[in-house]
């Protein structure tokens, strides 16, 4: 359907690719991956044909029709939202308005006005036109997408430029949809949408005829609606069949693979080489010697994995907080005539690790600012526990870094006198080295940004994290070592995402909000999408038995999912009990070690009181040491 040769693309001096090559056949459906900076976006707009390459050619067969989601809307119509969904049918457009203008002059004229008759005609032969291009259709269908992507209909004939960017986005991807392109390229689409419209946009591309190919940083999305992966990594595409997961593991064992085969033919070459600096100046072997020198001149040396750069991230250890960390009871918060909570109750304990979920306007992020501090409740109580040290993550984070500020005076800014010696070393963790750290904040990508905003949260220990939309701008590699951090972490978690994927991996609950109300139920996403519903009364008829089958299945998944929460509880405990008793024993050891040192000194063992003292002290020592590692093998069993 479209193909790519030879493609060349500079972006200054620097090379993002050269010489790629790409065929995307038709009913493709493709996620595209890679590092931050790869070059994506720069190759989708290509296939768009938005921009030329340096070199190279781009081929479409016949009449392939093309529609590209960007990741940011740049210019908007003028229009309604109805109205620029319906731009891409532009003859049914201007006959839609011309119908409107014969509506409006038809309701000024009375009904003895000649022109009455001739604006009837007029209007008919427009209808006409309308319908047998099936405008009634195409206007429904528009609807039904732009309430499927969550635009209520009381905004369809608002003016387009009033929207926020998250809502002009869902509005250019629903006038996407609607023309439905041979081959859609969409850019990070789920970006802006709250889960409902994800799982919506995820039912309309499952039945999608055409083909597609989808940049997305959300493994959810990837593993359910692609069957091939293409990853670009150092201008060069490589492709794997498979989901995400699937392209992760075959990943993984071919590197592996190319490590060990890298490896032999390393010590095979050494081998060689070896033979020949041993034998290279001795005639008997001189032809031995130059044959072997031709076949390493042709060995086509193997490219061990590049090993690409990536952040390493650690949450300080979380100061011990009092068993109850959140407590919010009676909440009302209303924004003007928008209620967002009327009666609102959420309790979380020391080490909950709680995903807040619910429609855009739920209340999800006033909830988050309401336990920061930053906003009050109308009513009721917003109260974190005793020696609870919150840190908040806000949505918008990116916005509130200085842009004429350098990335080290900018976390500087976080840090307290007895940090400062740590944070170019925090900032390296964080791939910032050496000149880095002098890069204005406002050169920054959105990646790069994000970057600094979380290594901001690693200057002060917390115990409380309240993170919304903590993994925006991260690429995939980079959302992993997030969450290998969070598991780690040892406080309590409240945090807003539309990465199921990551509300899987973190989240021992989930606290559904909407209507006012905030309602808790445990495990994960997954097994919160599967909660049982009441079903109507009579419902049990021939379908009974499978039925009540799914509700054994809810019911056994929702019993896993409370014990796995019960098992994270007893870790979290008895790793809090073996903290104090790993650093007596480590005081104890290092004790005993002085104790032993000492017995050797002549002051001592020639001193019959002396030796005594020591043996005695060494003797409790070891009596307590003892003691303690009886007891470090009691907690420790219920970690292992």
């Amino acid at each position: 359907m479209i193909q790519l040769a030879g493609i060349q693309r500079r972006h200054g001096p620097r090379v993002l690719f050269d010489g790629l090559t790409w065929l995307i056949p038709r009913a493709a459906r493709l996620g595209f991956v890679g590092p931050n900076g790869a070059g994506k976006t720069t190759l989708l707009r290509i296939l768009a044909g938005q921009e030329t390459p340096d070199a190279g050619e781009v081929h479409r067969a016949g009449t392939v029709t093309v529609g590209y989601l960007p990741q940011e809307v740049e210019t908007f119509a003028d229009g309604s939202v109805l109205a620029t969904v319906l731009d891409g049918f532009g003859e049914l457009r201007r006959i839609e308005e011309e119908l409107e203008s014969l509506e409006r002059r038809m309701a000024s004229l009375g009904p003895g006005d000649p022109d009455l008759a001739r604006a009837t005609a007029s209007y008919g032969d427009a209808r006409h036109r309308f319908e047998a291009m099936g405008g009634d259709e195409v206007e429904a269908k528009a609807r039904a997408i732009l309430t499927g992507l969550g635009v209520p209909p009381d905004r369809f004939h608002e003016p387009l430029a009033r929207l926020s960017g998250g809502w002009r986005m869902r509005v250019v991807l629903a006038r996407l949809l609607l023309g439905r392109p041979d081959l859609l390229l969409l850019d990070e689409p789920t970006n802006h949408l709250d889960l409902e419209a994800i799982a919506w946009l995820e039912g309309f591309l499952e039945t999608y005829e055409g083909a597609f190919v989808v940049v997305s940083h959300d493994r959810y999305f990837l593993n359910r609606m692609v069957s091939g992966i293409v990853e670009l990594e150092r201008g060069k595409l490589t492709h794997w069949p498979g989901n995400y997961d699937a392209y992760l593991e075959e990943r993984a064992a071919r590197e592996e693979r190319l490590e060990e085969g890298a490896k032999r033919q390393a010590k095979e070459i050494a081998r060689v080489e070896r033979f020949i600096e041993r034998f290279r100046y001795k005639a008997s072997k001189a032809k031995q010697v130059q044959s072997r020198i031709k076949a390493l001149e042709k060995v086509e040396r193997i490219a061990a994995p590049s090993g690409v750069s990536q952040i390493r991230f650690g949450f300080p250890p979380a100061p011990r907080s009092g068993d109850i960390a959140v407590r919010v009871e009676g909440v009302a918060k209303a924004f003007g005539d928008r209620v967002v909570y009327r009666d609102a109750n959420l309790l979380l304990r020391r080490g909950d690790r709680v995903a807040l979920v619910g429609p855009n306007g739920a209340g999800k992020s006033t909830l988050l600012k309401l336990l920061a501090g930053r906003l009050q409740p109308d009513a009721g109580i917003a109260d974190l526990g005793h020696n609870v040290i919150p840190q908040y993550y806000a949505q918008h984070q990116l916005d509130a870094l200085d842009p004429k500020a350098t990335v080290l005076e900018e976390i500087e800014k976080a840090a307290s006198e007895d940090t400062r010696t740590r944070l170019r070393s925090i900032l390296g963790r964080f791939l910032f080295s050496g000149d880095d750290v002098d890069k204005l904040v406002g050169v920054l990508s959105g990646g790069e940004k994000a970057r600094v905003a979380l290594a901001k949260m690693l200057i002060r220990p917390s115990n409380l994290l309240l993170l919304d939309e903590p993994t925006n701008h991260l690429d995939l590699r980079s959302r992993e070592v997030l969450e290998e951090a969070l598991d780690e972490f040892g406080g309590t978690l409240v945090v807003v995402s539309h990465d199921r994927y990551f509300i899987n991996r973190i989240a021992t609950s989930i606290a559904a909000c909407g209507n006012g109300t905030i309602d808790l139920y445990p495990g994960d996403y997954d097994t919160f999408l599967e909660r049982p519903t009441a079903a109507p009364e009579g419902a049990e008829d021939g379908a009974g038995g499978a039925k009540r089958d799914r509700d054994a299945e809810r019911d056994a998944k929702r019993l896993e999912a409370e014990e796995r929460n019960r098992r994270y509880r007893e870790k979290k405990a008895a790793e809090a009990k073996l903290a104090p008793v790993e650093g007596e024993i480590a005081k104890l050891e290092a004790r005993l070690k002085e104790l032993e040192a000492s017995q050797t000194d002549p002051a001592v063992y020639e001193s019959p009181e002396k030796a005594k003292a020591v043996g005695r002290e060494k003797a409790e020592v070891e009596s307590k040491l003892s003691r303690l590692y009886d007891e470090w093998e009691r907690v420790a069993g219920g970690l292992l």
